[in-house]
């Protein structure tokens, strides 16, 4: 088994968690302490990191005066985090089965409840980011049972997924994010988010298109 390969995915099923948690709904004191007091983590929190409102106030005044104040701006009230809105001509969300991400999570057997992530569509970046956490989850069990083929042909999927979904809309999305946040949390939150989705592209590409799934290349 090749563990700087299994290292590589555990830190691409952490990146998605982590951003899908952190889109789909509001951060708790929890995990608001999980990311200050990791210094691996926090350091891709640069802007929140030397924010003066959070080495003015604690924690919870945090959460409830700013940062979910903010949060709901962005992804409740003035921006729509919905594929279908940036795809569709008519920018309409499409919050039922014929979106055709949901067909997608269907032929996987990926099931959204939407009353427990407290959106109205499977397209929500927060949804999409948690099916990729969910391939990389299967891709990383298949590469530490030495099934290469099985982990290609999921990571095939991967890139496809992020090809004709996520790359496609989620960029602009938090481009808008950074430039409408009103707490550094937030803007740190879409920068991360926009890199990694990036940076995990290209990775995809390299190993999809470019080596033909060979994970030895």
């Amino acid at each position: 088994m090749n563990n700087d390969l299994i290292q590589h995915q555990t830190a691409r099923e952490n990146f998605y968690a982590l951003t899908s948690r952190l889109t789909m709904s509001e951060v708790d004191e929890g995990l608001l302490k999980t990311i200050e007091e990791d210094e691996n983590i926090l350091a891709f929190f640069p802007t929140y990191e030397n924010w003066e409102k959070r080495k003015k106030f604690d924690r919870k005044t945090l959460i409830e005066q700013y940062l979910n104040v903010d949060f709901a701006n962005l992804f409740l009230l003035h921006l729509i985090p919905y594929e279908s809105f940036y795809m569709r001509e008519d920018q309409m969300m499409e919050t039922g089965g014929n979106n055709p991400v949901i067909q997608l999570y269907n032929e996987y057997d990926f099931r959204v409840e939407l009353d427990k992530a407290r959106v109205v569509g499977g397209d929500h970046i927060g949804v999409e980011l948690e099916f990729m956490y969910k391939l990389v989850e299967s891709e990383k069990k298949a590469l530490e049972a030495e099934d290469y083929k099985a982990a290609a042909e999921i990571a095939k999927i991967e890139y496809d997924f992020l090809k004709d979904h996520l790359i496609q809309w989620a960029p602009m999305f938090l481009m808008n994010v950074k430039n409408e946040a009103g707490t550094a949390f937030y803007f740190d939150v879409a920068d991360l988010t926009l890199e990694f989705i990036l940076s995990d592209f290209d990775y995809l590409h390299k190993l999809v298109v470019e080596n033909k799934g060979d994970y030895n290349a």
